[in-house]
């Protein structure tokens, strides 16, 4: 077992005994420790101040929680107009982390295949995929770890608009064109971003679950937690965008991330399978010098702060951040989206303004 393992283990049987002991409040937060009420009014003051000052452009919203307790909420005004509590943030890419959740779910609830099942028998309608035996050791796994070794694509809107580049196998079918990708590594190899790969793992849910994917989200986590204000973008083909197509508000992401902090537990229920997040926060391969991945989870590796950081990450610089060891989520939204240091804002507010504040 992994040190992000062992701690998260930890972290959840110390959120379950706080959850015993300290009541719930009508939003499902518990009451502020008197330390971290003031650790959040510190950070709500400097946080202001370098905003009005220009040195966090286009920050959007931050969302603070510890010991589950809501520690800090600071919105701010974003490209159209201010931003609120209620407005459903754009997510980009911390979309997948959230499938990756679900897929854990349907799992448990024997909806979608196992972790080492091929993935082109999962498609019968592929036989064209299925003919090449490199294609045939993609598994379930490579998929959630991004080790599948194909080519990346980046837009589940324009799948099955384009035709297929040199070296991949062109089919009409969205399935079967991602998994038809240029093969550029061994399965399991090397780690290679790509939104076909969440985009299949989404298929596969719904399929199995025998309902759209953003249903059963609805039913199996958002429900649970009281999440309602959810938006969730449709590709062409009028199916849910896996990849990167939540809009979430801030709180409900940082219910999100309280969840996870708790073993999977909500209000005394088990929602995401223990077990489930155990499995997803093993070092399966080096994603950045910076981070390994698990299964649809960034792992950055371990720093002054902390030695067990599990991390959602977007474009334009939306970030879910769980502390295991230190008992705190942070939830992030900015709209940098076409800069070329669109996520720097975002990690500044972490590293420079939350972490040493709340963090000490």
């Amino acid at each position: 077992m992994t040190q992000i393992a062992r701690l998260w283990f930890v972290a959840a049987m110390l959120a379950l005994a706080l959850a015993l002991t300290r009541p719930v409040t009508a939003n499902d937060w518990r009451p502020l420790l008197e330390a971290d009420a003031r650790a959040g009014q510190e950070l709500g003051k400097v946080l202001d101040a370098a905003f009005a000052t220009g040195d966090l452009e286009n920050l959007h919203a931050v969302v603070v929680a510890r010991h589950g307790s809501l520690l800090l909420e600071r919105y701010y005004p974003g490209g159209d107009g201010q931003i609120t509590a209620d407005t459903p943030h754009d997510l980009r890419s911390v979309t997948k982390s959230i499938v990756g959740l679900l897929y854990g779910i349907a799992l448990a609830e024997g909806h979608v295949p196992t972790l080492e099942t091929p993935v082109v028998t999962l498609f019968p309608s592929c036989a064209d995929v299925a003919r090449d035996p490199r294609r045939r050791r993609i598994t379930v796994e490579h998929l959630l770890t991004m080790t599948a070794g194909l080519a990346s694509y980046e837009n589940q809107r324009a799948r099955g608009r384009r035709n297929s580049a040199p070296g991949e196998e062109h089919t009409a079918d969205p399935y079967c064109q991602a998994l038809g990708r240029r093969i550029v590594a061994k399965p399991g190899s090397a780690w290679i971003y790509t939104d076909s790969a969440t985009a299949l793992l989404g298929h596969l849910i719904s399929r199995g679950a025998g309902m759209p994917l953003g249903a059963y989200a609805e039913e199996k986590l958002f429900v649970p937690l009281s999440i309602a204000n959810v938006e969730w973008l449709r590709d062409e083909n009028g199916e849910e965008i896996a990849a990167f197509g939540l809009r979430m508000t801030a709180n409900d992401l940082a219910k999100i991330g309280q969840l996870v902090l708790n073993g999977g537990r909500w209000s005394g229920g088990q929602v995401v399978p223990d077990d489930w997040l155990r499995e997803s926060f093993q070092e399966r391969v080096t994603a950045y010098p910076s981070a390994k991945y698990g299964l649809h989870w960034y792992l950055p590796r371990r720093h002054r702060w902390s030695k067990g950081q599990v991390t959602a990450a977007g474009k334009g610089g939306q970030r879910l951040d769980i502390f295991l060891d230190l008992s705190l989520v942070v939830v992030i939204n900015a709209g940098n989206y076409n800069r070329s240091s669109r996520s720097a804002v975002s990690r500044k507010v972490l590293q420079e303004f939350v972490l040493p504040i709340v963090a000490n």
